[in-house]
């Protein structure tokens, strides 16, 4: 193993965990972090939680489960290359997308929608509500209790009205500061993959075209020279290997960059790194637009795509339904939903705590149990 760069997070000088714990013996404490994450309910039911498209319409689309471990993969070899902390940034890849409701972004905007009156709902917070309080694994405590770098890293956004109530994990938000470069990378990470591998899920789907994508700088550059190479090749393989080259492109000009960056202005400390003005982790400025072209395209071409789209409509109108349901009656929620009810009504009062406890069951619901649910709820025929 590299040694780690001095501005790299260092587990010896954490600044801990909420709740006081003994020093892992074998383990490194975002060792300890990254297994707890991995042995959580949340991470498995990723598993049966759409990226683009809904779970069950394909075996061979991306879920958040598959995406995140894609994230970890790539953030694991930029960290390595730069003398990051791997561990840290190995645990914040698995964990970013744990607060995901059932239907990516169209069960997000639903579920917001609903929550509009009670602080609204966003999956980046739900994450790490996902890790501190919801989990319910320990005897000591609830959530994960996961160190401080862990967390901060899980909190990619936030506004300050929120900041405000989130204490220290969202005290950069208030301060203009910086997370350390394994949340940068992280980050980064997670922008790479979901836009390569969207476009990979977009053309199986047939809701985008090789001609669309032509027209695209980043892939037409390598899918060109992919074709010069193997004019003969499946248009397949031709595909995948596009996308491959692009990923490499792409993760070597972030490392290039941002090791340009670090030697310019050579950080002591990972708090040196969180006073910089701007990220440290970044793509140069030409690389960065051709990702934007790409993002660009993706959010015109196929999360706007009209079967996108009603996947989407159905995906809110299943969110609504349970919502209003739940809200109206809560003895319609399972025991395990609502144990803690009346805590959370006495901590934020009765309507606004009950709103809480609803989004938390059903941000947590797969896709295939939100449609059994509101199917068991709303089929006179569904008696069980």
């Amino acid at each position: 193993m590299s040694i780690l760069a001095p501005y790299a997070a260092q587990p010896e000088t954490s600044r801990g965990r909420r709740y006081a714990e003994s020093a892992p013996q074998f383990r490194s404490e975002y060792q300890r972090d990254r297994d707890r994450i991995v042995h959580s309910r949340a991470f498995r039911r990723l598993e049966y939680k759409t990226q683009v498209f809904v779970n069950h319409e394909g075996d061979l689309f991306r879920t958040r489960l598959t995406h995140s471990l894609e994230v970890a993969q790539l953030g694991r070899t930029i960290a390595r290359s730069l003398n990051l902390n791997e561990d840290l940034t190995e645990a914040i890849t698995l964990a970013h997308d744990l607060g995901h409701t059932p239907f990516g972004h169209a069960g997000q905007d639903g579920l917001n929608q609903c929550m509009k009156n009670y602080g609204g709902f966003e999956h980046n917070l739900q994450s790490l509500r996902v890790v501190d309080d919801l989990e319910e694994k320990y005897l000591d405590f609830n959530g994960l209790n996961l160190t401080f770098e862990t967390r901060e890293g899980i909190l990619k956004h936030c506004a300050v009205a929120k900041a405000k109530q989130l204490g220290d994990v969202a005290a950069r938000f208030l301060n203009g500061e910086q997370p350390g470069l394994e949340a940068q990378v992280a980050n980064l990470s997670d922008e790479v993959a979901y836009n390569n591998h969207d476009i990979d899920d977009g053309l199986r789907a047939g809701l985008i075209t090789l001609e669309q994508l032509r027209e695209q700088t980043l892939f037409n550059a390598h899918y060109s020279m992919v074709e010069a190479l193997a004019p003969k090749a499946p248009g397949k393989r031709l595909i995948y290997e596009t996308v491959r080259r692009m990923i490499n492109a792409q993760v070597t000009n972030l490392i290039e960059t941002s090791q340009a960056q670090l030697q310019a202005m050579k950080p002591k400390s990972i708090e040196q790194v969180r006073l910089s003005e701007e990220p440290l982790i970044t793509f140069s400025a030409l690389m960065y637009e051709q990702h934007l072209e790409l993002k660009r395209f993706l959010h015109a071409h196929l999360y706007r795509h009209y079967r996108v789209h009603r996947m989407a409509n159905k995906a809110k109108t299943i969110i609504t339904h349970l919502f209003e349901a739940f809200m109206q009656d809560t003895h319609l929620l399972p025991p395990q939903a609502c144990q803690h009810l009346a805590q959370w009504q006495a901590q934020m009062g009765q309507e606004s705590g009950t709103a809480r406890v609803v989004a938390d069951y059903i941000a947590g619901m797969t896709d295939r149990y939100a449609i059994s649910e509101h199917e068991r709820l709303f089929n006179a025929t569904t008696l069980a």
